[in-house]
């Protein structure tokens, strides 16, 4: 990201100039035609136009870990670190040797994991297929646990060429939106069904070439196409007629919580299960994304988010379904099957958890006060599980929600009622408020309490999230351009257009700020 923004620094057009300010913003205001921001070190800045782009906050604490909270700074020597990216936590405070529970176990969990072993002196050697970490003796004890019990399960190996854009055949905007039923849309009924089609399709039909029979899986996926002009295939029926009825079906459910409904008799068994869990997971992502079935097939879900945006921004779904069949149910098991880390990273889970550095201590794991003025961490379905432990850390990353935003700025922008909340209405009355901040479509600019967009500002990214989807993946592939990079784009061309006065220049029609999207609600 250093590397990208000195580029572009370097390659900035004529009468382009940036000027990096280090200071915090704590507040805006309109001011004539334009803006102030003004700084936390006492400083004023003027401006025609400001874009928001904040990123990641910390929300005020709720439920559970409003209580942990509360019970360590009630209890001397404890810690509770709120979720935040790793390289803001204090980490460093943490003593070697000290009980850690970590809640969690996604993406953010890596980076804990990291800084608490190689970070502290910590490493890795390679003894054949696996790795065995030598610790420093400067590590705390890791206790980590989730809803899964398992952690992210890795990338497989690509085997992608770097401009490799999928080719959906069923899961496309126009076949859902023709299709749907509901006129706004039910996301279990009208996009999911098409988008598991997608899915079982490249797993069946790479599942086929695995076989060496590269002309059967042209033809079953021809023969899946036709079918689906009738309705949502029948996928695995349809791999049955192709020497496939022996194939277990992908589950996403059961993909992404593996131990469900299971019991462990105690810790030792559920390892036992973890590690056999890990080491599969590795065979499937070391065959790579383009020959491993499985592997391959979840790169449809990552490759879909597009789909899933025209879909569902500015309330394509029904509210119930926005938000328990969509926020509720996909978007956790999407994040997990679809967003894994490298290869490496799981080896290392492995070497830590052969080590004793690191515990994980099952599915359902729950942090509570306990009775001996420590934190209990346990898994209900792992007996014996329960660890006690002096610091906690919420490694997952916090839910973005204007409401619960308690930065100088967005409260701010809130009680002017520059920043509104987005809300999903209903033809029945049900509402959801999404907490997203309420946006126009490109280029982006907030819409007031009165209704209205204002057209100097703009806000790109997290702090829409919930009135669009998956706000916080702005990178991609070389050479291609991505829908998150293209909304960026349009809100420099809008930006740009304001300030242009030479009569040389042109700017694309394309400037001009739109209205509200017909979805809003």
């Amino acid at each position: 990201m250093r590397f990208l923004l000195d580029t572009i620094e370097k390659h900035l057009p004529e009468r382009v100039r940036l000027s990096p300010v280090h200071d915090c913003v704590d507040a805006l205001e309109r001011s004539g035609g334009g803006y102030r921001l003004t700084l936390r070190g006492g400083t004023r800045l003027t401006a025609d136009r400001v874009v928001l782009t904040t990123g990641h906050t910390r929300p005020e604490l709720t439920g559970n870990q409003r209580l942990l909270a509360a019970h360590a700074a009630g209890h001397p020597g404890l810690r509770h670190i709120a979720g935040d990216s790793a390289a803001d936590m204090p980490l460093d405070e943490i003593p070697a040797g000290s009980a850690v529970g970590v809640l969690g176990l996604g993406l953010s969990f890596y980076d804990v994991m990291a800084a608490l072993t190689e970070g502290r002196g910590g490493h890795y050697d390679e003894d054949g297929d696996r790795l065995v970490y030598r610790p420093s003796g400067s590590e705390p004890v890791i206790v980590a646990g989730s809803r899964s019990g398992m952690p992210l399960p890795a990338r497989g190996r690509n085997q992608k060429h770097h401009d490799h854009r999928h080719r959906h055949v069923l899961f496309t905007t126009e076949r859902v939106l023709a299709r749907g039923r509901h006129g706004r849309l039910s996301f279990a009924d009208d996009a999911l069904p098409w988008l598991l089609a997608e899915v079982e399709l490249v797993y069946y039909a790479t599942m086929l070439t695995a076989r060496g029979e590269p002309g059967k899986a042209a033809a079953f996926e021809a023969e899946v196409v036709a079918a689906a002009e009738s309705g949502v295939p029948d996928v695995p029926a349809l791999a049955a007629g192709h020497g496939l009825a022996d194939v277990p079906r992908i589950d996403l459910d059961a993909q992404a919580r593996p131990f469900a409904g299971r019991h462990f008799a105690g810790p030792e068994e559920f390892t036992r299960a973890l590690t056999d869990a890990l080491a599969e997971d590795l065979a499937h992502a070391d065959a790579g994304n383009v020959d491993d079935p499985l592997k391959a097939a979840l790169d449809v879900i990552r490759d879909s988010r597009a789909v899933i945006r025209s879909l569902v921004d500015f309330a394509g779904l029904t509210p119930v379904s926005h938000r328990e069949e969509f926020l509720g149910w996909y978007v956790p098991r999407s994040s997990f099957l679809a967003a894994g880390p490298p290869r490496a990273w799981l080896r290392q889970v492995d070497a830590l958890l052969r080590d004793g550095v690191l515990r994980v201590v099952g599915p359902d794991t729950r942090i509570r006060p306990h009775p001996s003025g420590r934190f209990g961490v346990h898994s209900p379905y792992v007996s014996g599980s329960e660890i006690l432990v002096d610091t906690v850390i919420d490694a997952r990353v916090p839910t973005p929600d204007m409401r619960l935003d308690p930065h100088p700025l967005t409260r701010g922008l809130r009680e002017k009622g520059i920043w509104t909340s987005y809300v999903n209405h209903g033809a029945d009355g049900d509402r959801f408020d999404t907490g997203g901040v309420a946006v126009t479509g490109p280029p982006f600019h907030p819409v007031d309490r009165t209704g209205r967009p204002d057209r100097g500002l703009y806000v790109l990214g997290i702090p829409t999230e919930h009135t669009r989807w998956f706000m916080q993946g702005g990178s991609s592939r070389p050479g291609f351009w991505t829908d998150f990079v293209q909304n960026a784009d349009a809100v420099a061309v809008d930006v740009i257009a304001s300030a242009v006065v030479a009569s040389d220049v042109t700017v694309p029609a394309s400037a001009s700020a739109p209205p509200l999207p017909a979805r809003t609600g």
